[in-house]
């Protein structure tokens, strides 16, 4: 397993997240930090911590989550972001997952916001996350990956990699990729998969506000290109052919929904 970590001025974070790496019961093969042209010591810290550090000077989370990806050559990518926090059993479950279902594409769980007071936390945990993945998931016809949280393989990066939205610095990387993962992409939450996140994006209502534009505009992107009713059409078909394979005593590995060439 790989975790790739994008980073753009959070160095004091970013500290703090390598350090919960490091302590894994489950070390990882490598760690690859991504600087989006960081203003601060990020990339310092990353050396520091024993990281692979990358420059990626395009602006944009995913740009640089994708440039992550692709310097990982085979087995898990995992990834999360420089806030992130998380348990010591993290990628052992992540490792366990994949494992026990060899046609996973993609895993990701949930979080809790550990700089948030108890009341606001669980409110923000409730209407941020659990909306994020209750709507999402009826947008992209699939479950939806949290970049905080998730991880996939390398070949199922591969087969969409040419395809996520990497220059736009405007889309939320892990919902864009959860649309080019497609609607029959065998993607899992687990909920018991757990990691703490600042809960900085609920500082200001501005804030608030910038996140909730560029999931519109996300959506607007990748809707232009697959509704969501033509994905979860898909999605069925997808399903009954299954269930009549199963009945006749032939099982076959879904495949994702044909996409017109990006260049």
């Amino acid at each position: 397993m790989t975790v790739v970590v994008p980073v753009k001025d959070d160095a004091l974070l970013l500290e703090s997240c390598l350090s919960a790496i490091g302590r894994q019961t489950r070390p990882p093969h490598e760690v690859i930090v991504v600087d989006n042209a960081s203003s601060d010591d990020s990339a310092a810290v990353a050396r520091r911590a024993g990281a692979h550090v990358i420059s990626e000077t395009r602006p944009g989370i995913a740009a640089a989550a994708s440039t992550g990806y692709d310097a990982v050559l085979t087995g898990i990518i995992v990834r999360c972001d420089a806030d992130t926090l998380p348990p010591e059993d993290w990628l052992e479950r992540v490792h366990r997952a994949f494992a026990d279902d060899p046609g996973l594409a993609a895993l990701t769980g949930s979080g809790f916001f550990y700089d948030l007071p108890a009341v606001r936390g669980r409110l923000a945990r409730i209407f941020y996350l659990w909306g994020y993945y209750g709507g999402m998931r009826a947008a992209v016809g699939n479950v939806p990956l949290w970049g905080s949280n998730m991880a996939m393989r390398v070949d199922a990066w591969r087969e969409v990699r040419r395809h996520v939205h990497r220059h736009d610095a405007l889309v939320h990387d892990d919902t864009d990729l959860s649309f080019q993962l497609g609607s029959t992409a065998r993607v899992r939450y687990d909920p018991r998969l757990v990691v703490g996140v600042s809960g900085r994006t609920f500082e200001s209502v501005a804030a608030v506000r910038r996140r909730f534009r560029l999931a519109w505009h996300t959506l607007a992107v990748n809707w232009a290109d697959s509704p969501p009713w033509e994905r979860w059409s898909v999605r069925i078909a997808s399903g009954l052919r299954r269930r009549r394979a199963r009945s006749r005593g032939v099982v076959r590995r879904p495949r994702p929904p044909r996409r017109p060439p990006r260049g």
